[in-house]
């Protein structure tokens, strides 16, 4: 069973606990942690919120999952069903129970300068703060008034420029990060009550895999629950964002100032321009051009050449744009 590098955890629980009833008609199940539903397995609980995700629900292997009552006949028979009006909150409270110390980024106590580090010919620069259980590859360099937090595993051959800050991250090979970055902090996420907000915790991590470059002032988020990640050989631009749980492919190039909303996958190769914006929750086929300052609000097929808000195919904005 896989742990969490980055956030204790507690329980298990049983599922009558994570419901809250004394008197719970379900088995006795224990559950030991919360997962998306393609990674959960037989002690793990899940959640399904959309239709979208119905075909990754059919095969899951969770325990217990939460879910409508619209929903319920996605899950597989062997799947205890939790039906709930609101999905969110009541994976914020399940999620709060197993790891409540995960809905706010409290600062890492572990932190101490370190002025040299001894091996892997690894060269420091100054006011350099490192956690504990922090690993760094061979031939590494980093910058001046870098923060690495607690756990945080940097690869062979990495570049961190000045004055970053990276937690909750886990670097490939030869990764470049360009100044003033900020990765692996909590994501937007929160459930709206009346009189307050309910923070939803973020468990999941960043994952930057080999080759990628990272420029100045960009912000990644970690997940929620599932990983965010940056796909192998990929350029960030300046100033991009990049919210929980997004999934950038392979050889992709994304200009200056583009934000990506929440869970949106984005295929291999894929080009956007500068300032352009993807909705959450979306699939960007392989091979895909976003024209600088669109709006992409539906998914994409592959080899698509889109511009426009909302994003439309190329030769059909050029026709209106003419008119």
């Amino acid at each position: 069973m896989d742990e969490n590098l980055f956030f204790k955890k507690k329980g298990p629980f049983f599922l009558s606990q994570i419901l809250e009833k004394k008197n719970s008609s379900k088995k006795k199940i224990k559950i030991f942690d919360i997962k998306a539903l393609d990674k959960a397995g037989q002690k793990d609980i899940t959640f399904l919120q959309s239709s979208k995700y119905k075909d990754v629900a059919s095969n899951t292997k969770a325990a217990a999952c939460i879910t409508t009552e619209n929903l319920k006949h996605f899950l597989p028979s062997k799947c205890e069903l939790i039906i709930v009006e609101n999905v969110l909150f009541k994976l914020a409270t399940v999620l709060k129970k197993f790891y409540p110390d995960a809905d706010i980024d409290y600062p890492d106590n572990t932190l101490k300068i370190v002025k040299k580090y001894k091996k892997n010919n690894v060269k420091i620069g100054n006011n350099v703060l490192i956690g504990k259980n922090v690993k760094l590859g061979k031939n590494t360099t980093i910058g001046s008034n870098v923060i690495i937090e607690r756990n945080v595993k940097i690869g062979d051959n990495c570049v961190i420029s000045s004055n970053n800050v990276i937690k909750n991250t886990i670097l490939g090979n030869n990764v470049v990060i360009q100044e003033s970055c900020k990765i692996g902090m909590k994501g937007f996420g929160f459930i709206p009550l009346k009189g307050k907000n309910f923070k939803i915790p973020h468990i999941g991590k960043v994952v930057i895999e080999d080759e990628v470059e990272i420029a100045s002032g960009c912000t990644i988020d970690r997940g929620s629950i599932d990983d965010t990640i940056i796909g192998f050989n990929t350029y960030l631009d300046n100033q991009v964002h990049v919210a929980h749980n997004v999934k950038i492919g392979k050889n992709c190039m994304i200009a200056g100032q583009v934000g990506f909303a929440g869970s949106t996958t984005i295929g291999n190769n894929v080009s956007i321009g500068g300032q352009a914006g993807v909705s959450g929750h979306l699939k960007i086929g392989n091979n895909v051009k976003i024209g600088g300052g669109s709006g992409v609000i539906k998914d994409i097929p592959d080899n698509q050449i889109v511009m426009g808000y909302p994003a439309v195919p190329f030769k059909d904005f050029i026709k209106n744009w003419k008119k």
